[in-house]
């Protein structure tokens, strides 16, 4: 079942969320961005190894503890790596007082009917049970809505619904990541009907099931604050959704009580070549832009 004190924190604590689940597809982007080409590696082994030693350099600097980073969501092949010897969940919450999530989502289906359902998740059970085994709090799911289809925001967010029950089942708290894409034309009105659909959704949990939600900063401040108000939601997070890091927080500080979940705009300015040094001012920098976003609003 979820830990009291880990709820607590996701609750109630100022801070945001580090998301370091790049996992297959995002795989190779994340590690050219961190300075480490394609010809580097050959193999999903290979890349899944030098993306670990990343992500380990990441959670092992200075600046990276629960006093601004309250949670980290991890692909699953971090959640059964280790970092100074124990495994990562462990090392997040003992070592550093921050909550460890995993993404299980396993890819995006094809666009259909103006959306992008995931595919479906053999085996999540089990990795559900290892998940409970290893220390995780919770999970985190991704879907994109790439245009304002009623029938097609309702059949995601339906989706979303399905596996939070599953996941929930194993006293797991699921994040709910429907993402609205930054590019379209109709945003704020796919927005509006992802808001009715994931009230709807609230509404009809019963009181044991709670629910973190992952959401496009929206175009309207504040429009998300009836779901952050809904008595069965524990926190609600933006993703950076391909906005630089300054755009993001400059557009998450205008939504209040909405807090940072972010993935690219954390970890943009970090390259392998960097010194030690070097690397933790510049990871340093970047915690304090998304801390200051994500708790000191406008």
């Amino acid at each position: 079942m979820a830990n009291d004190t880990m709820l607590a924190q996701m609750g109630d604590k100022p801070g945001f969320i580090a998301a370091l689940d790049q996992s297959g597809g995002s795989t190779p982007g994340a590690l050219r961005q961190y300075g480490v080409p394609d010809s580097a590696y050959s193999g999903d082994t290979e890349m899944f190894r030098l993306i670990h030693e990343m992500r380990v350099r990441i959670i092992t600097a200075p600046a990276f503890t629960g006093a601004k980073v309250i949670g980290a969501i991890l692909f699953e092949a971090t959640m059964d790596g280790t970092a100074q010897g124990k495994p990562v969940p462990a090392f997040l919450w003992e070592d550093r007082g921050v909550v460890p999530f995993l993404k299980v989502d396993k890819g995006l289906e094809t666009e259909a009917d103006g959306v992008r359902l995931m595919k479906p998740i053999p085996a999540l059970d089990a990795l559900l049970e290892c998940a409970v085994k290893a220390g995780i709090f919770g999970t985190k799911m991704r879907s994109v809505i790439e245009g304002a289809s009623p029938a097609g925001i309702a059949a995601i967010v339906e989706q979303q619904f399905e596996l939070a029950a599953q996941i929930g089942a194993h006293g797991l708290v699921p994040i709910l990541e429907p993402e609205v894409s930054i590019k379209i034309a109709d945003k704020a009105e796919a927005e509006a009907l992802l808001r009715t659909a994931l009230l709807k959704g609230l509404d009809a949990l019963p009181d044991s099931r709670n629910v973190m939600i992952k959401l496009t900063i929206p175009d309207t401040p504040d429009f998300y604050l009836p779901l952050i108000e809904h008595p069965r939601v524990v926190r609600v997070v933006a993703l950076s959704g391909g906005y630089t890091r300054s755009d993001a927080c400059r557009r998450l500080m205008a939504n209040h009580r909405m807090i940072a979940s972010f993935s690219r705009a954390l970890i943009n300015d970090l390259t392998k070549s960097m010194s030690d040094a070097e690397f933790d001012a510049a990871l340093a920098t970047s915690i304090d832009e998304i801390w200051k976003a994500s708790v000191d609003k406008a």
